[in-house]
């Protein structure tokens, strides 16, 4: 209005202290990547209240988060972090002009909580898992009172109605700030890369040797050509990728050590890598699925691992299956990130091929994917058979100890279910009329598929052409010339393992062992 002036020095020096409250949270931050190094990755406060919000959110909830963002959803849930602390620091910069020590005092408190967070971890085994964060909090609450103080300090001879403050001691000071926050973040990242320069360096100077047992070759006929169809062996880069680990365990192979102990072992074992890559290897194609893959879902891939028989490592500590007496019938795998996965041992010992795996794809295994050393257990979904980076293996039995995902109600058993799916066409396709190709994957691993049927609509099912059978471990590949008629149609498939037992179309949840049901895509044929 004509006449009113408006007074925006207040409304500029709220903006300085959100600001502040935003350069106090991003030292806190640097500092404590900058100590988490020096101590441990997973110990930054990032990662330790991540990864513990992981370990009490809802099964349903994670089910959810995998399906929306699929392999982004740790990076969804860091950003999700970052954006509350934010809000938070904004708030407290804001508190800080009215009660300087008290807002101060709120940013030791989020400390408080990092700490907390880092200790509870189930991979923590000492103290000093708490330093990153209280570090990180003592830096965070020291900036936001000195730039608080600028906010609120007049200098001699100043006045004004609003209360005049120090305005080139708050620039001052906010810019050293931010220069030594970036200079610590910057530390931090150098460091850690430095660190991890060892694991990779012990990753590059692994050469697998020749298996033993080499894997049968892949029939000729095993891998159709047919566009749009996922190849019958996944590349590493594309090979699915799901755990809590929200920071990528990198593990010196020269320093990794696997101990197996508990019920019926009459000879602990330590091992080194040098250890396992010493003994006689074995090499097997086997198709991994995991139990968040929805009907249809992508998180199932094909690979040719190396490494050592589990079974024979367990006979050779004098284990016996419950089946033959043992006193265990739960192995329970122990990651260096603290996951725990619990394994019928029955399972182990039957003669399937149930590896330590070194090597995925003709390569050492990508840090992604477990390296030095991972499990690998055919025919059983991967929370209860697929430990990454382990490091200890337990013989126990289900009713003393419940692994992680038992904890949150899965089951403790869960051999994966015969299930079947269509790559192509892709769901809203618009095919021409005429013949077209349907072509997908089916898999029951360790029993095998026998037969693979497509129905158009409501009709009839036609029976598909099935790709030569490698081996009942991995995936089979199929496909149905298909002669498209203009007008919108449903494609739904089914598949019929090696038992005689057709997939069911009853639909499930993948919560509690695997979801169930017939994969159907909607097209629309011009």
């Amino acid at each position: 209005m004509p006449g009113v002036t408006i007074n925006r020095a207040p409304l500029a020096r709220r903006a300085l202290a959100g600001l502040s409250g935003l350069l106090a949270g991003a030292a806190a931050l640097a500092v404590a990547e900058l100590a988490a190094v020096a101590v441990r990755p997973e110990a930054g406060p990032v990662v330790a209240v991540g990864s513990g919000a992981i370990d009490r959110t809802p099964a349903p909830v994670k089910d959810w988060a995998i399906r929306t963002f699929g392999e982004a959803d740790k990076l969804v849930l860091q950003l999700g972090i970052l954006l509350v602390l934010a809000l938070l620091a904004v708030g407290l910069g804001l508190a800080a002009t009215r009660h300087r020590r008290a807002a101060a005092a709120g940013v030791l408190l989020f400390g408080v909580v990092g700490a907390a967070a880092a200790l509870s971890r189930p991979d923590s085994s000492s103290w000093t898992d708490a330093l990153p964060s209280v570090a990180g909090a003592l830096a965070g609450a020291a900036v936001l009172h000195v730039l608080a103080g600028r906010l609120t300090a007049a200098p001699p001879g100043a006045g004004g109605a609003d209360g005049a403050w120090d305005r080139r001691g708050f620039l001052i000071a906010a810019s050293a700030a931010a220069v030594a926050s970036a200079g610590a973040g910057t530390a931090a990242r150098v460091a850690a890369g430095a660190r991890g320069g060892d694991a990779a360096a012990s990753r590059d100077a692994v050469t697998l040797p020749r298996p033993a047992s080499k894997a049968a070759p892949v029939p000729p006929g095993a891998a159709l050509r047919v566009p749009g169809l996922q190849p019958f062996v996944t590349p590493n880069k594309d090979f699915y990728r799901v755990d809590t680990a929200l920071v990528v365990p990198k593990v010196d192979a020269t320093a990794w050590r696997l101990r197996i102990h508990g019920r019926g072992v009459r000879t602990p074992l330590t091992l080194t890598f040098q250890d396992l890559l010493r003994r006689a290897l074995v090499e097997r194609d086997i198709t991994l699925t995991c139990v968040s893959n929805e009907v249809g879902g992508p998180y199932v891939g094909n690979a040719r691992w190396i490494g050592v028989p589990l079974a024979g490592l367990l006979r050779e500590a004098g284990v016996r299956p419950p089946s033959r007496g043992g006193p265990a019938d739960q192995l329970v795998s122990r990651s260096v990130d603290g996951m725990t996965i619990g394994t019928p041992v029955d399972d182990v010992m039957d003669g399937r091929d149930a590896l330590l795996a070194v090597g995925m794809n003709g390569e050492p295994l990508p840090f992604d994917h477990g390296f030095p050393v991972r499990m690998v257990v055919p025919g059983l979904y991967g929370y209860v058979s697929a430990c990454k980076w382990i490091e200890d293996i337990e013989l126990t039995t289900f009713d003393a100890y419940d692994a992680y995902w038992v904890k949150r109600d899965w089951a403790r058993e869960a051999p994966v279910k015969t299930q079947s799916r269509i790559d192509t066409p892709k769901p809203f396709a618009r095919p021409g009329a005429g013949t077209v190709m349907v072509a997908g994957v089916a898999w029951a691993q360790h029993r095998g598929i026998e037969a693979v049927e497509v129905r158009v609509d409501d009709g009839p099912w036609r029976r598909a052409d099935l790709a030569a059978e490698h081996t009942a471990d991995t995936w089979r590949q199929w496909s149905w010339p298909w002669k498209a008629t203009p007008g919108s149609h449903t494609l739904t498939v089914r598949a019929t393992d090696g038992t005689g037992a057709t997939q069911t179309d009853r639909r499930t949840r993948t919560i509690p062992d695997g979801a169930s049901g017939w994969h159907s895509v909607v097209v629309t044929v011009e």
